[in-house]
């Protein structure tokens, strides 16, 4: 079966950011503005006036690095429909690279990304493959799980890029379809997509060399995992704590928690040996960086000698990712909280803070495992961290804050432990932080009844 005709088109396609209808704002031409702004020329009606502005802000906002995406898209918008008519070539591939890089990959930022393609396409300008294949990937990696959806989403670009647009796809292109694929669990789609690009004489990527290690995982095949990271490793990728991180949480999925363990020591050795100076990089713009460094350097650099030495420079010391797969495993499925006591013990020495999803992963921990007879995971104990949590916060540390699931698990960790009266005390503390909408408050008082519910029903702890 050909990969073109792995998903047949439905009858009635599931809504996708690309179905949304976008707004023409009909403000007037930017060219003549432009020319209306020189001295021989009248500027005319005020909304000529308004244009202008809106075009000089445009142009402000994409030399500006520092803007965010939304300001930059809702300056573009402000231009007359289509806006990528206005702008040269040159803004427009700036305006789509910026677009299309964001910390986190969510709903908005797609719809954003997909709507400037959409006024390329109503303008009849051609897309680049690097922007084809970045539509691609993040309408497929939009959310935090790669439904069906998103698959089906994915491949009609896909289609559309080669039928349509008569744009062949890259390397990059097949290797993104190829992650989607793995973080769907479509192992046949996956395996679809390697036959391809061996047929088309395409290489893996760093990402997909590093997703082959995440797909035997998904498949609970230890021997694959390893097999994978040879692969990775005798194709001349080098290994960062990004890489290892994936070992880790692969392992993790093909039930080997001790290997995963294993590899997190030899991480926290590797680093001591080094003189335990270098760290990865802690922010999310660094990390992508450096993976295009690397990705980069593996291609470039031909002699083994200049890869060992990029290899000994890199450095191989746990990160707050590999602190937050860990610590997620230990809370879901060991209980033990002496190992989660140890593992925030050494992330301290390491200089890493508690990132808002630490915290909340250690509530989830008290709210499974607490309130059972003899259970290391006491109420006494469950007040530190929520003391902790609260200093964290005054000092308004980065990356921590009350979210929606932050609070959830405070409450059903204070039900669980402590019960009712001292959960509503602390959800009275939580709205004054969190300020929840009405909808958001109803359900968060649901949430609590039943953790009590649960709690009535099972004193010792025996009732999931």
């Amino acid at each position: 079966m050909a990969m073109l005709d792995y998903y047949r088109e439905p009858h009635h396609p599931p809504a996708s950011p690309r179905e949304l209808d976008l707004v023409a704002l009909g403000l007037p031409d930017v060219q003549r503005l432009r020319e209306s702004s020189s001295p021989s020329h009248t500027l005319g009606s005020g909304e000529e006036w308004q244009g202008l502005r809106s075009y000089k802000k445009f142009l402000e906002a994409i030399e500006d690095p520092d803007i965010a995406n939304e300001e930059l898209f809702q300056r573009y918008q402000d231009l007359p429909f289509p806006g990528v008519s206005h702008i040269s070539e040159g803004f427009r591939r700036r305006l789509l690279h910026r677009l299309s890089v964001s910390e986190k990959r969510t709903e908005s930022a797609t719809l954003r990304y997909l709507s400037v393609v959409d006024d390329m396409k109503a303008a009849g300008l051609p897309l680049e493959p690097s922007e084809w294949s970045s539509a691609i990937h993040l309408i497929g990696r939009c959310y935090s799980k790669v439904s069906d959806v998103e698959v089906e989403a994915a491949l009609r670009i896909w289609k559309e890029m080669e039928q349509e647009a008569s744009v062949k796809g890259t390397s990059v292109t097949f290797n993104i379809l190829f992650d989607i694929a793995v973080k769907a669990g479509k192992f046949s789609l996956a395996e679809m997509i390697l036959k391809e690009m061996k047929v088309r004489n395409l290489s893996l990527r760093r990402f997909a060399y590093v997703g082959l290690i995440y797909y035997h995982g998904l498949k609970g095949d230890g021997d694959g995992i390893r097999e994978a990271y040879r692969h990775l490793v005798d194709n001349g990728q080098i290994v960062d704590t990004a890489v290892l991180n994936c070992v880790i949480v692969s392992l993790l999925r093909a039930d080997e928690p001790d290997a995963a363990e294993q590899v997190y020591e030899r991480m926290k050795l590797m680093h001591a040996r080094r003189g335990g100076r270098k760290l990865p990089p802690n922010g999310w713009k660094q990390s992508r960086e450096l993976g295009q460094l690397l990705e980069r350097a593996a291609r470039m650099l031909k002699s083994t000698e200049e890869k060992t030495k990029l290899q000994d420079e890199q450095s191989l010391a746990p990160d707050r990712r590999t602190f937050a797969i860990l610590l997620a495993h230990h809370i879901s499925h060991t209980g033990e909280l002496q190992r989660v006591a140890t593992l925030l013990d050494e992330m301290q020495l390491l200089g890493i803070a508690l990132h808002g999803r630490l915290f909340m992963e250690i509530f989830r921990g008290f709210a499974n495992h607490g309130g059972i007879r003899y259970s290391p995971w006491t109420s006494a104990r469950l007040e530190s961290v929520w003391t902790a949590l609260q200093n964290t916060l005054a000092k308004d540390v980065e990356g921590v804050y009350i979210s929606k699931w932050v609070a959830i698990w405070v409450v059903r960790a204070f039900a669980r432990c402590s019960g009712r009266g001292r959960a509503l005390e602390i959800w009275d503390e939580l709205k004054s932080r969190w300020k929840p909408t009405e909808q958001e408050q109803a359900m968060m008082s649901g949430i609590l009844e039943t953790a009590v519910r649960d709690k009535a029903r099972d004193p010792l702890g025996t009732f999931r």
